[in-house]
């Protein structure tokens, strides 16, 4: 039997819907801010998107839009204003930069409080920690999907493959921190069905279109795909379509865990929001 999807937009719908009706019940209005820099299509159209929703939910969302030609000194400037603003509460710098530009730099001058994407050092520490954080809003959607869908987590044996600041590192500590057994491996892990083959729940965050296959899983794996490849004007995962006749779940790509990704984001503007006024 095919697998079950796990789709993304029931889920953020939920998400979004929860938010909206406490962002309602608050004394003000949360404030978010997109900065991008550049005329990158694919960014320009992930930061419409992020604002679409901001304002669907009842954010104060703004975007500044800042030349190819902008110097590090300006976009730091920038992002000092910003966090000296009350009535800002997230800042996310939609990455990629232009290659002058630091983004290592750039991501750690946002005041922690306010990094709702969950990249800045403090919080990534915070996370691995057990502390309370900004959590990076992919990992954290891999959760609220599997939540979501009523699968375990606990006890689970998860194998992430993927080790990317932004997804491979951060989902282990955030399935640890739900009692999971996780091991991270990568494109160059020797053997590396061996490891996938034991995987109750599988992640594959390796950015090579299909690198999973279904003779690398096991019968009845939830298999999570992170990875987005344009092929042809397609969007293909990093999950090989064939997975499907042997897992039991499967996040669709498109429309699983992207959606998710965004959803988080707003959630965590809120929380920001909240910590930071009280």
């Amino acid at each position: 039997m095919p697998a079950q999807l796990l789709k993304g937009k029931p889920v953020a719908d939920a998400v979004k819907e929860e938010l909206s009706a406490k962002i309602a019940d608050l004394s003000f209005v949360p404030g978010l801010r997109f900065v991008r820099v550049g005329e990158d299509p694919a960014s320009m159209s992930y930061v419409r998107g992020k604002q679409k929703m901001a304002e669907s939910i009842g954010l104060d969302a703004q975007t500044h839009e800042l030349p190819e030609e902008t110097t590090q000194e300006e976009l730091l400037a920038l992002i000092e204003e910003l966090n000296n603003d009350d009535n800002v509460d997230g800042i996310l710098v939609q990455l990629p930069v232009p290659d002058h530009i630091d983004d290592t730099v750039v991501l750690e001058a946002i005041n922690p409080e306010k990094d709702v994407d969950g990249f800045h050092p403090e919080n990534v520490g915070r996370l691995w920690t057990g502390q309370e954080s900004l959590l990076p809003c992919t990992p954290a959607g891999l959760i609220r999907i599997m939540d979501h869908y009523e699968l375990p987590i606990q006890g689970q044996h998860v194998v992430i493959v993927g080790r990317s600041n932004i997804v491979g590192k951060p989902a282990a500590a955030v399935f640890l921190a739900r009692s999971a057994t996780v091991t991270i491996a990568h494109s160059r892990t020797l053997d590396l069905p061996a490891l996938t083959k034991q995987a109750d729940v599988i992640v594959a965050a390796v950015g090579i279109a299909g690198f999973i296959k279904a003779d690398m899983v096991k019968e009845g794996v939830v298999a999570l795909d992170v990875g987005l490849t344009r092929i042809d004007g397609k969007i293909v995962g990093d999950i090989h379509p064939d997975v499907a006749e042997k897992a039991a779940y499967l996040t669709p790509m498109p429309g699983g865990t992207g959606r998710m990704t965004v959803a988080m984001l707003m959630e965590n503007t809120y929380n920001a929001a909240v910590r930071r006024r009280g």
